[in-house]
């Protein structure tokens, strides 16, 4: 876990500090297009570098909102041509079976298409919301408008936050000496929630 947890950590550091705003935008489509890589530690960095002066803030939310688009649509489009059977084939690679699929498409039927736009403002739910999108086949400029709008708003708060984090860094020093240890422990708490919903869910 350590490991995994180490490596995902500079994962994330290497692709936004090195590439820049194409880094923030690759990751971001990489979360979106079903590949579990948070946005929970994602766009805090993201902020962190807006206050180190790396980043614009609007061009670094822009590009995490166009990496969220574009994932969201290679997603979709793998639910409309692969339908159910790319569940069945593929999706314990990406950590989706067909109970997580029958639970989304049951939001869907209650809810609407709404629910692609409150998808993407939800931890967890936003990194596969748009493949049963495609399963549905929902009309796709639709698709494309509530992804882009939640996952605006989305990208804008936590970007902010990892913004006003790196402001208050020297009250924070006695907590995180070092940054890889902010996003290691944001890891973490992803992941055991993840753990634990999925425990909740299989329980009878």
């Amino acid at each position: 876990m350590e490991t995994v947890l180490t490596f995902l950590g500079q994962l994330v550091q290497s692709m936004i500090s090195s590439f820049g705003y194409s880094g923030v935008f690759l990751a971001m489509a990489i979360e979106s297009a079903c590949i579990p890589l948070p946005s929970e530690i994602i766009l805090p960095f993201t902020g962190y570098m807006v206050f180190g002066g790396y980043f614009s803030f609007w061009q670094a939310t822009l590009a995490a909102t166009l990496g969220n688009l574009f994932g969201g649509l290679v997603a979709y489009y793998a639910g409309v041509w692969g339908g159910r059977p790319f569940i069945k084939r593929y999706g314990r690679y990406v950590f989706i079976n067909e109970r997580e699929l029958a639970w989304t498409e049951q939001l869907f039927r209650r809810h609407g298409e709404i629910t692609v736009f409150v998808g993407r403002i939800l931890p967890i739910m936003r990194t596969f919301i748009s493949l049963p999108a495609g399963i549905a086949r929902m009309n796709p400029f639709k698709m494309a408008a509530y992804t882009t709008l939640g996952a605006f708003i989305w990208c804008t708060f936590l970007i902010y936050v990892g913004q006003k984090l790196g402001e208050n860094w020297d009250s924070l020093k006695p907590y995180f000496h070092r940054a890889d240890v902010v996003i290691g422990g944001g890891l973490v708490l992803a992941i055991l929630y993840v753990i634990w919903k999925r425990h909740k869910r299989a329980r009878p």
